[in-house]
């Protein structure tokens, strides 16, 4: 990780080195935290610019309030303290932006109503998530042993800390296992997503992706079918088998980290040709065009720092 000049915390800008915590920080003993992940790129007239901040904002709102954790903080000032962030750490090429919310020391066991709830946002460069590569050959991935945690076994919905034990565990096993990501199934045994994105699959010209009932309301997932829709490409939500995933004609990930990233083997079978196919391409292409502030029709999801 390529470090930074600041982190902002609770309202002030800490030196990146000096950012630390407490040993008996309540979230680092049982978990109960909220993360966001948001990017920002360098733009067509070479100003960078916040992809989707309201929205990413307002998830991290919202799964601070699924997990009870009263942030001490608006949308709007969480906003503005990103904006500055990137300004302050002179981040005008991108950079990827992850805002915490936290429980604080003062308070020891389960019942944490009285613990304080704390907020930093740090911000760093970063390249692909799964390589350059990946972004033009597709990635290998393997189904995890590791089923994604239902919702009636916890805050599946919201971004929580607590809940990528699951995804760490699943990633571990693929990459061990020589694979680059894992996708892991549901509770009833149907394709739910990866370890840290949303799937997607081409049969017969149309995009089809998992219902966002076991999975996290993704952000990114949301961007590409609005570009499907754009193109005129049927899209359908629904549950997804294993088997047919490795008769797909394409297959890729989304994700604010994973951007569009074709998938090109799943379990050792070849998907497609196994290179990114055309659909993927074209989403793909498109999306990096959007947050690159080429698509007028999407100017408005992009917060200009310079």
């Amino acid at each position: 990780m390529e470090k930074a000049k600041y982190i902002w915390m609770d309202g002030k800008f800490v030196p990146w080195d000096e950012a630390k915590v407490h040993i008996l920080t309540h979230t680092l003993h049982y978990g109960n935290g909220a993360i966001e992940g948001t990017k920002a790129y360098k733009t067509v007239d070479g100003r960078c610019a916040i992809f989707k901040l309201n929205e990413h904002t307002q998830r991290l709102l919202n799964s601070s309030k699924m997990t009870l954790m009263d942030v001490p903080f608006s949308r709007e000032e969480l906003n503005t303290a990103q904006v500055e962030l990137l300004q302050k750490n002179e981040l005008f090429d991108g950079a990827y932006i992850r805002p915490l919310v936290y429980l604080g020391y003062g308070v020891m066991g389960l019942y944490h109503k009285d613990a304080p709830v704390h907020v930093s946002i740090s911000a760093w460069k970063w390249g692909a998530y799964l390589g350059e590569e990946g972004l033009k050959k597709g990635v290998r991935v393997k189904t995890s042993s590791m089923t994604r945690t239902p919702n009636t076994s916890g805050m599946g919905k919201a971004k929580a800390v607590a809940n990528y034990l699951n995804s760490q565990m699943a990633k571990f096993e693929a990459v061990e296992a020589g694979y680059d990501e894992a996708l892991l199934r549901d509770d009833q045994g149907y394709i739910a997503e990866a370890s840290g994105a949303a799937f997607f699959m081409v049969r017969d010209g149309k995009l089809i992706t998992p219902p966002s009932d076991n999975t996290l309301e993704s952000i990114t997932q949301q961007t590409v079918i609005d570009l499907a829709n754009d193109f005129g490409i049927p899209v359908e939500r629904r549950r997804i088998t294993r088997e047919e995933v490795y008769i797909a004609d394409e297959a890729f990930f989304t994700g604010t980290a994973a951007e569009v990233t074709p998938i090109r083997e799943i379990d050792a079978r070849i998907i497609g040709a196994g290179s990114r196919g055309p659909i993927t391409e074209k989403l793909q292409s498109a999306y990096f065009d959007v947050v690159a502030g080429k698509n007028p029709d999407y100017i408005q999801h992009l917060t200009y720092i310079n």
